[in-house]
């Protein structure tokens, strides 16, 4: 998955500020020493794919680029894979072993325990009016602002054109003319299963995404997890038909065998491999694309109905900072240095993500034009209820269970909307 690295500068915008040591209250992870070095305890989710290129050699440079300007400042780092950072964190929460700053999952329950700090606290303004308004305000809690957007990522339909082509499918020059609508999506993964195609659609619904994969179905057919208001609607009339829908495709043969048990991380492998013909693909996947010399067409995601209007994912990862060390102050500092724009373009064009601040996506769009089309959707996408303090629990069940709506939907799709209002009283 690796790119390319870019110089990591080591004096920014915070300059070799000294920061002098803060008194730490609570059970926090950092500390202040006798010499007036305050240790911070920063917890970051790995982004590496299957062990490849993890996180921690980015982080490391940060880290060692930040101490060199901040020397009253140490940062105690611990990289968690990201399949494994929500239940850690959880754990350390209860144990009141609080991290100084997360990155990685979402903020919403801690923000409405009382244990973060607001975004105004630990975020300089100038870095504030850089972000992109959309992910900003998903970091908002009843009009309060606890997380800090970090990566970004949207979502678009993807083909494998050379498995198109062997189905007899329309091509528009040298780009599949790709499914508008659901029944598109079935004619063509029909043709391809005749075709011998193994995997016409790929459908990931396993425990590593399951919440996104199910989101991008239901919002192209007029549903979603929450109405207008916030008001759970799991079990609405729209999310039954779409699974109803999916489950049909399953029983038909046109995806994997058991969508409930299929990873993203593993499905993406297929399709590099030329195994899947279509998918809703993500940015990540643009180097396993170029190294396999896969010919792919990027379209807008397939709506349940003619004539509607394509939706898509936006997904965004979160810093936020916890009170109980009582070191505002140091991350502030931390948080203002790895939002500066060299900072974040490494981090994005390591990973295939997308920049949260303006500044980078300019740069990013000129460095990687491959994902303009993801910038581009990006502020109209629509986003899974990161800001509802329910969310977590929810997310979780949806994680392992929503593969069972795919034979249940009506069953499922209640016990999922029954366990989400009661997370939320």
């Amino acid at each position: 998955m690796k790119r390319r690295m870019l110089a990591l500068s080591a004096v920014g915008v915070v300059g070799a500020l000294a920061l002098t040591a803060c008194s730490s209250s609570g059970n926090g992870g950092g500390s202040s020493s006798a010499d007036g070095v305050t240790t911070i305890k920063f917890v970051a989710a790995d982004y590496g794919s299957n062990g490849q290129n993890p996180s921690q050699a980015y982080w490391d440079g940060v880290v060692k680029a930040f101490e060199t300007a901040n020397p009253k400042v140490k940062v105690d780092l611990q990289v968690i894979n990201w399949n494994d950072i929500s239940t850690k964190l959880a754990t350390m929460v209860q144990n009141k072993q609080y991290p100084d700053i997360v990155e990685g999952p979402g903020y919403a329950s801690f923000a409405q325990s009382g244990l973060l700090y607001t975004v105004n606290d630990v975020l300089d303004s100038s870095v504030q009016s850089n972000l992109i308004p959309a992910l900003a305000k998903a970091g908002q809690q009843n009009g309060t602002a606890y997380g800090v957007p970090f990566v970004s990522s949207s979502r678009a339909f993807l083909i494998n054109n050379a498995l198109w082509k062997k189905a007899g499918l329309p091509m528009n020059g040298n780009q599949a003319v790709a499914p508008k609508t659901w029944a598109d999506v079935e004619t063509a993964a029909t043709k391809m299963k005749a075709a011998g195609v193994s995997i016409p659609l790929g459908l990931p619904l396993g425990s590593e995404e399951a919440q996104a994969e199910s989101f991008m179905w239901e919002m192209n057919n007029g549903g979603g997890y929450v109405d207008a208001s916030g008001k759970w609607v799991i079990n609405s009339a729209a999310n039954v038909a779409t699974f109803k829908q999916l489950g049909k495709w399953v029983d038909a043969g046109l995806t994997e065998k058991d969508p409930g048990s299929v990873k993203r991380t593993d499905l993406y492998a297929d399709f590099a491999s030329g195994k899947v013909g279509m998918l809703n693909g993500m940015p990540i996947q643009l180097d396993d694309i170029k190294k396999n010399n896969l010919d792919v067409t990027w379209a807008s995601l397939p709506t349940a109905q003619a004539g509607g209007t394509p939706q898509t994912l936006g997904v965004g990862d979160w810093i936020y900072g916890f009170k109980s060390g009582g070191h505002a102050a140091q991350i502030k500092a931390f948080l203002d240095f790895a939002f500066q724009k060299d900072n974040q373009v490494k981090f994005d064009e390591e990973y295939n993500l997308l920049p949260v601040t303006n500044d980078a996506v300019t740069q990013v769009s000129s460095d990687v034009p491959a994902l303009v089309p993801f910038l581009k959707a990006l502020p109209a996408a629509q986003f899974v209820p990161v800001s509802n303090p329910a969310w977590d629990t929810v997310n979780a069940q949806v994680k392992t269970q929503i593969g069972g709506a795919l034979k249940d939907p009506q069953g499922v799709l209640t016990t999922l909307q029954t366990a989400a209002t009661s997370a939320g009283q």
